[in-house]
């Protein structure tokens, strides 16, 4: 049968969620194009939790060589670090990475357009002058870092900058306080960087559980991140020495790089959302509604650019939620609660579920766990580090509605205690499960004496 589109589906954006939605549709037979400006992978791949990753195992090599003498290892020297090495180790790596999300899509049967993507209509996109119809649109095209309109502006560097800074920055001032913020100033004090982290609020890590964020805080402040909170920057200036940063009490900061980390927007600028009537909400993300159609009923929108929940994992899931909707069973949903998410900090943060003033705000009466303790490792090490750990559970039904940890491998620890609170995973439950023993994991399920009140 003949139809008066192009694409039964066409993609605007070749990020995680984009290059997933696009695949998996044209996996099932329909006629897919996906538009593509930059390298494909978006901020994950290029500037987000690949390269981060990468830079944070670095970072904790430092941590390696300074424990290796309580465990009777001699280096024949001082380490060195070779900032230029890591650089192209990196780029070679997301090169790789691009090369791998390029074959995906052609083998999957999508047409890839390399350009800058902009609706026309309700179903017709323009790439660089010419124009593709679809029956359905899919804007997938992320967020962008925000950084505040103060004075020196322009010297001042996002995250996307952070992987190719030339020179290596001896002084870093990271302003911000959320997963981003806390990362960089992790990873460039264990790269040996002297690192201040500011934050306009009273504590880091605004949403996680108060008791993670002030855990975070200290230990951050043990490795010599100067963290500093309730302060706010006014002003950047350059002088012969580098950048001062003033801060808006006064005080005056001294740093090669000033990376503002303060937030992430929804990239709707120059797609034509207006030129095809989509309505955004007001945080400036595209409007959408439980099957991500957003107010014109053939354009739908996923992942950062909607802004439910600013993870890659999430936006893959909602890519696969509107394929099921558009080409296959319509049944397939995202379930928002209960979403396991990590901070690769120096420690780790992994968590799961509610804080424990979120819990107490919708269960009510909760009764909660928690544990602090040296891991094994650091008996011999000789470094200070220590574990944190903590649950929430609601008293009424027993359940583990809450589950966070701030230690080594956090992340790797909590995914799989992610799905035993999916499947409704009681204490009981916890406390009949047998222990790896020795752990720091065995701790949630040896937790036995709630914390008063």
């Amino acid at each position: 049968m003949s139809t008066p589109y192009d694409f039964d589906l066409f993609v605007i954006g070749g990020g995680s969620g984009g290059v997933r939605a696009a695949r998996m549709a044209a996996q099932t037979g329909v006629r897919v194009g996906l538009a593509e400006a930059a390298e494909l992978g978006g901020t994950c791949v290029n500037v987000g939790c690949i390269p981060k990753k990468l830079y944070s195992y670095a970072a904790g090599y430092a941590e390696s060589f300074e424990e290796a003498a309580g465990y009777g290892w001699q280096l024949p020297g001082e380490p060195v670090f070779d900032w230029s090495h890591l650089k192209s180790q990196r780029a070679t790596e997301i090169s790789r990475l691009n090369g791998i999300y390029a074959s995906l899509l052609k083998n999957s049967g999508v047409t890839l357009v390399t350009g800058w993507a902009q609706l026309a209509d309700a179903h017709t996109v323009e790439v660089d002058g010419k124009r593709y119809t679809a029956r359905h649109l899919l804007v997938a095209t992320g967020g962008t870092p925000f950084v505040p309109d103060i004075p020196g502006r322009e010297h001042i560097v996002t995250s996307d900058a952070m992987f190719d800074l030339d020179p290596f920055p001896r002084r870093l001032l990271v302003v911000g306080g959320g997963y981003i913020a806390c990362e960089f100033a992790s990873i460039f004090n264990g790269l040996d960087a002297k690192v201040t982290l500011l934050h306009r609020r009273a504590h880091l890590l605004t949403g996680f559980d108060d008791d993670v964020r002030q855990f975070l805080a200290n230990e951050m402040g043990k490795t010599g991140v100067d963290v500093r909170l309730n302060c706010e920057v006014a002003s950047v200036t350059r002088t012969a020495d580098g950048l001062v940063a003033t801060l808006a009490r006064g005080q005056q900061i001294e740093a090669d790089t000033v990376l503002f980390a303060t937030g992430r927007v929804p990239n709707t600028q120059g797609l034509g959302l207006e030129a095809a009537g989509v309505a955004l909400d007001e945080h400036g993300a595209i409007a959408v509604d439980a099957h991500y159609r957003s107010s014109v009923p053939s354009i739908y929108a996923v992942g950062d650019v909607s802004t439910r929940v600013q993870l890659t994992p999430v936006a893959l899931a909602e890519a696969m939620v509107v394929v099921d909707e558009l080409f296959g069973k319509g049944k397939r949903r995202l379930d928002y609660e209960f979403i396991p998410t990590a901070v690769f900090t120096h420690p780790n943060i992994g968590t799961c579920g509610y804080g424990e003033l979120d819990a107490r705000a919708k269960f009510g009466q909760v009764t909660v766990f928690s544990s602090e303790f040296k891991s094994l490792r650091h008996t011999l090490s000789g470094r200070s580090e220590r574990t944190f750990m903590k649950l929430v559970v609601d008293t009424k039904s027993d359940r583990v509605v809450g589950l966070h940890m701030v230690g080594a491998d956090a992340g790797e620890v909590v995914q799989g205690f992610a799905v035993a609170m999916r499947a409704g995973a009681t204490k009981a439950m916890f406390d009949s499960t047998v222990g790896i023993h020795p752990t720091a994991a065995e701790e949630f399920v040896t937790m036995r004496e709630p914390m008063p009140g």
